[in-house]
C-alpha cells in the first residue's frame, strides 16, 4: 500500500444500534486514535439493495489516516433487523434511514460514499440539499436503473453462447432459482462483477447476509433521477471499472449531468474495484477528500 496508509496511526471500532422505525438498524465506527479535526467523517452506503457492508471492508483503512468511517447495514440485511413486511421498503424508507443514522451518531458534517446501490441512495440524498454534505463519491453508480439494465443484458452477449442461452431461457421462465441457471450467472458476475478469483471473504460474507425482501433491481426498475443531476452542487467523483456492469455508458450519463463531476476509470476491474483495485482507489478517494478538505498531498502520484 501507498506510503498515504503505512505507518499511520492504529485503528478501533464501535459497533451498536440505532433505533429506526421500531427496529434496530446495525453501525459500526471505524476510528483512528489520532483523529485530525480537520478531515470529516466518510460515511459509506453499501449496494444491493441489501447486500450488507462487510464487502466494504477495504474502505476502513481511510481511517488510518485520520478520518473517521462509518458503516451501517439498511434495515432487511446484514446485522440489522430483517422486518417481513415487503410493503415497508421503498426508497423513501432508506432516505429517511440515512438520516436518522446521521441524526443518532451527530454526523453534522459529512463526505458521503455510495457503491452500486448505494450511490443511487447518495443521490437521492444529495438531491434533498441536506445540510454539511461536503462531498459526494459515487462508486459504479448509474442514475437510470432501466439503462443499467439495459446496458447490463448487452454484456451478456461477451459470455459464451451457451451460458447466454441458459441465461435467457431461465429468466424467459421465471426459473431463476434453477441451479443451472445460477451457475450461468457465476459467469457473468465473475465477468462484470468481480473479477478477482477466489472472490475476497469479505464479497462473500457479505453475500451470505443478504437481505431478500427489497433485492434486485426489480424492486426500483423505475428509478431515474438523470434529469435532476444539475440540481448537485457538492464536488463529486466517480469511481467505475472498464469491465462493470454499471457500464462507462451509465457513468458517463452521471458524469455528463454533474457540473464539475470528476470520473476516474480503473481499467483492470468490473463493479468492485475497491476489491480489485484497492491500493489504487484508496489512495484516489484519499486524495479527493483531502483535496476538497485543502489537504493536498501533492507527492501523491498514479501508475
Amino acid at each position: 500500500m501507498s506510503n498515504n496508509f503505512c505507518a499511520m496511526s492504529n485503528t478501533s471500532a464501535l459497533e451498536d444500534f440505532i433505533s429506526f422505525r421500531g427496529h434496530q438498524v446495525w453501525y459500526r465506527i471505524v476510528k483512528p486514535d489520532q483523529e485530525d479535526s480537520g478531515k470529516l467523517p466518510l460515511l459509506c452506503l453499501h449496494g444491493g439493495p441489501g447486500v450488507p457492508h462487510d464487502y466494504l471492508e477495504p474502505l476502513e483503512a481511510i481511517a488510518t489516516t485520520g478520518r473517521r468511517v462509518i458503516f451501517y447495514d439498511q434495515l432487511g440485511c446484514g446485522n440489522s433487523d430483517r422486518p417481513t413486511d415487503p410493503n415497508l421498503y421503498s426508497i423513501d424508507l432508506f432516505k429517511e434511514e440515512l438520516f436518522a443514522i446521521r441524526s443518532a451518531l451527530n454526523l453534522d458534517q459529512i463526505h458521503l460514499f455510495g457503491q452500486s446501490w448505494g450511490g443511487c441512495l447518495a443521490l437521492e440524498h444529495a438531491l434533498s440539499q441536506p445540510t454539511g454534505l461536503l462531498s459526494l463519491v459515487l462508486a459504479n453508480t448509474p442514475s437510470s436503473i432501466r439503462q443499467f439494465v439495459s446496458e447490463a443484458y448487452s454484456l451478456m452477449n461477451e459470455l459464451p453462447i451457451e451460458v447466454q442461452e441458459v441465461i435467457r431461457k431461465h429468466e424467459a421462465d421465471g426459473t431463476t432459482q434453477d441451479s443451472e441457471y445460477k451457475q450461468a450467472m457465476e459467469v457473468f458476475n465473475h465477468s462484470f462483477l468481480c473479477r478477482l478469483d477466489p472472490w475476497p471473504s469479505s464479497l462473500t460474507r457479505a453475500y451470505s447476509k443478504v437481505g431478500t425482501e427489497f433485492r434486485g433491481a426489480g424492486k426500483i426498475i423505475d428509478w431515474n433521477i438523470e434529469d435532476r443531476l444539475g440540481e448537485i452542487i457538492v464536488p463529486t467523483l466517480l469511481l467505475s471499472g472498464r469491465y462493470d456492469e454499471v457500464t462507462p455508458t451509465c457513468v458517463e450519463t452521471v458524469h455528463q449531468g454533474i457540473f464539475g463531476s470528476e470520473w476516474v476509470l480503473f481499467e483492470n476491474s468490473s463493479h468492485m474495484p475497491h476489491l480489485e483495485e484497492t491500493e489504487k482507489f484508496l489512495e484516489v478517494l484519499d486524495e479527493f477528500l483531502n483535496r476538497v478538505e485543502g489537504h493536498v498531498d501533492q507527492s501523491i502520484s498514479y501508475s
